[in-house]
């Protein structure tokens, strides 16, 4: 019996993020026997499903942080040439090019750099770091890989865009998953005592890239307008304390909820009334199409490309430069002309590429053309 193709998947830090989910949401439904995975994380890790892993044949590798460069780069080679995968495939966008030069120097001939993310300025230590890495992104990877075109020409260039040089692997979902539902959105509305509220919602790490403490400013202009409006944040992270002390300096702490690590969270698209998603910069969130499955309406910067949004309708983009105030009015339109929660979008996402049953098997193909190209030894 032939052994399946091993891919060691190179994560980073795992925080229960969307990268993670996207990457998770594809392994569930490969064929293990065909291929299976081997996760490489970093020991800052906080939600590695490790039973989960196991569970499907796959194995976990911890190894420390890229931030202690040369215990990291060690840490790869050693785990490589222990494990010896057919494919390397790194999930780490710019920083990709510390684990694939590992990958080389010991000998994997199919390496995989994936971008998942773009930059912002206003982070500035981490975009010099970003910006000074990219050339090097085309170096050492064997094939390069995007969740869409604004991801891949951030990281790999126009160029490689253009000469179809870029693999596209979709940010994909198990839409029915995400799809309406009036029970579901009753019983965790009453759970919380806020049955007749509108609700505001975010989904996602409490890091500076998510920008909370802009939506914190939203939400606090509009609850002067609606003040039966509450503000639902679901997540975990360094500025959760720090969102949770700004809820109450802005006097809004009442009707504000961080809910924390969920582990339902596609339960809670129903629960909301609008999705609030104000990110320095994102690839091609997989936030963003797991409220179109829900039929919920989005309140967007115009830092997250357009590629996320298939329901125009539902989507309402605004710039950061525009007052929290604008922002909140954007929302009370939105209260005012509601959505039909109850139209089924999944057609339209489907036909986008965001089914992650098709998806899971382009992946599958997709690993075994590259090993049928490049034989293992």
């Amino acid at each position: 019996m032939q052994h399946p193709i091993r891919v060691a998947q190179v994560m980073g830090a795992m925080v229960g993020g969307g990268l993670e989910a996207t990457i998770m949401n594809h392994y569930r439904l490969l064929d293990h026997d065909k291929v299976q995975f081997d996760f490489i994380v970093q020991d800052d890790s906080t939600f590695v499903p490790s039973e989960e892993i196991e569970s499907f044949g796959g194995r976990v590798f911890t190894i420390p942080s890229y931030k202690k460069l040369d215990k990291y780069m060690k840490e790869c080679e050693r785990v490589f040439s222990r494990v010896q995968p057919d494919i390397v495939h790194s999930n780490m966008n710019a920083l990709s090019v510390f684990p694939l030069r590992a990958a080389k120097k010991v000998g994997i001939s199919i390496r995989i750099a994936h971008s998942h993310s773009t930059a912002n300025n206003k982070e500035i230590a981490r975009t010099i770091i970003k910006n000074a890495l990219r050339p090097f992104s085309k170096v050492y990877p064997t094939q390069l890989v995007a969740c869409g075109e604004y991801s891949a020409e951030w990281l790999f260039g126009k160029r490689a865009v253009k000469q179809g040089k870029v693999h596209y692997i979709k940010n994909a979902v198990d839409l029915g998953k995400f799809s309406y539902n009036t029970s579901v959105r009753n019983r965790l509305r009453a759970e919380l005592g806020i049955t007749d509220k509108f609700v505001v919602g975010q989904i996602g790490r409490f890091t500076s890239q998510k920008n909370h403490a802009y939506a914190l400013e939203v939400f606090s202009q509009l609850h002067t307008i609606m003040p039966n409006s509450v503000y639902i944040a679901l997540g975990s992270g360094e500025l959760l304390e720090a969102t949770r002390r700004q809820s109450e300096s802005l006097g809004v702490a009442d009707s504000v909820y961080l809910l924390g690590q969920r582990d339902d969270s596609q339960n809670w698209y129903s629960a909301f009334d609008v999705l609030l998603f104000p990110s320095l910069y994102e690839g091609l969130p997989l936030t963003a199409i797991e409220a179109q499955a829900s039929s919920l309406p989005i309140v967007a910067s115009t830092n997250i490309t357009r590629e996320a949004f298939i329901e125009e309708d539902l989507t309402h983009i605004l710039s950061l430069d525009n007052s929290p105030r604008e922002w909140a009015k954007t929302i009370e339109t939105i209260a005012v002309h509601p959505s039909d929660r109850e139209l089924d979008r999944r057609t339209d996402l489907k036909a986008a590429g965001y089914d992650i049953h098709q998806s899971a098997q382009d992946m599958q193909e997709f690993y075994q053309r590259l090993v049928q190209k490049q034989p293992r030894a």
